[in-house]
């Protein structure tokens, strides 16, 4: 949990620092110079370990998580980014980052209607309250209405649904290279693309600006995240996340100095209500664990009894079969509890 709170927070923060960067290049040359930040970022940390002797106990990426890996890039590393700077381009930062909290929708959503993750009332209740939140951010006096950048943002928020759902079946490998893939990747498709309609790179000290923030706001925060999923699920991930737009729109209050409204003050009340909801939630029945064999980085708990050929290290990862286990336990949707419900618990 708190490595999905922390994620969150970074995230939330890239928002109105991003807004800032706006007025300096198009939207598809930030989105790009974002994910280039984080991706070259990861890759300096990646080499330090090895410069330093350090390899991580991770699990490497293997060759079935390439169409995983190409999928995520496009949505959550193309897609995604360049929406949400469309958007911010047409909003104002404080209402763009509290709609960022339909980002956490989209993902449980995706998890509970197409993957079949459990998620019980209090989560439904939780993701109500954000919604309720979603929709007095879109009202204007007459009715609901979502502006060109809000509609640009919802979108966004649905691209990472999907791509936060797809980074579940990456998330036992090593997750900093995964991330420095993304990055790079992504990153060097926008800022082709705003080169090729014509864009022009900003001031060295605006590069390396957009580089930190994308560094702290997407790379780190990345990483976090496909942590966080390892032990969570994509749902309740997506949940916690919801702590991001908050953290957002207060620095945009503070910093940008922009309007602190009554409508805002009820859209983020009712955001803190399911994001509470969320966090308190309690999972516990017995389950059965049928067998299973995987790769990742674990220690020798109760869920990891095996034998191993001399002395290891632990954390450590390779290949290892689980025997069928029933117990029963506090427990989320995590790699090694993804079973199936017959009815909310």
């Amino acid at each position: 949990m708190p490595l999905a709170l922390i994620s969150a927070v970074l995230f939330g923060a890239s928002a109105p620092f991003a807004k800032l960067l706006l007025g300096s290049m198009p939207p598809q040359l930030l989105a790009g110079l974002l994910y280039l930040g984080a991706g070259i970022g990861l890759v300096a940390i990646i080499a330090s370990r090895a410069a330093f002797g350090a390899p991580a106990p991770e699990a490497p990426l293997r060759r079935h998580d390439l169409p995983w890996l190409a999928a995520v890039v496009l949505c959550g590393g193309v897609a995604g980014p360049l929406l949400l700077m469309l958007g911010l381009a047409r909003t104002s930062a404080a209402s763009g980052s509290l709609l960022l909290n339909l980002e956490g929708l989209a993902t449980m959503a995706i998890a509970w209607v197409v993957f079949r993750e459990n998620v019980d009332r209090r989560l439904m209740l939780g993701a109500f309250a954000i919604l309720a939140g979603a929709a007095i951010l879109a009202w204007n006096g007459t009715g609901v209405r979502i502006d060109a950048g809000g509609a640009f943002i919802a979108v966004a928020c649905l691209a990472w649904g999907i791509d936060n759902n797809l980074t579940r079946k990456l998330s036992l490998a090593d997750p900093v290279i995964t991330a420095a893939i993304k990055g790079i990747a992504a990153g060097s498709t926008n800022v082709a693309l705003a080169m090729v309609l014509g864009a022009h790179l900003p001031t060295p000290t605006t590069i390396a600006a957009a580089a930190a923030v994308g560094f702290l706001g997407v790379g780190v925060s990345l990483v976090l995240f496909m942590l966080a999923l390892r032990n969570l699920g994509a749902a309740r991930t997506g949940a916690y996340f919801s702590l991001a737009p908050f953290i957002g729109a207060i620095i945009a209050v503070v910093l940008l100095g922009e309007p602190l409204t009554i409508q805002l003050i009820a859209a983020g009340m009712l955001m803190m209500v399911g994001l509470w909801l969320h966090l308190a939630e309690r999972h516990e029945h017995e389950h059965l664990h049928d067998a299973l064999a995987h790769e990742h980085v674990h220690v020798h708990d109760e869920h990891h009894q095996h034998e191993h050929d001399g002395l290891v290290t632990e954390p450590h990862s390779h290949w290892h079969r689980h025997a069928p286990l029933r117990h029963g336990h506090a427990h989320y949707p995590d790699l090694h509890h993804r079973h199936t419900h017959v009815q909310a618990k």
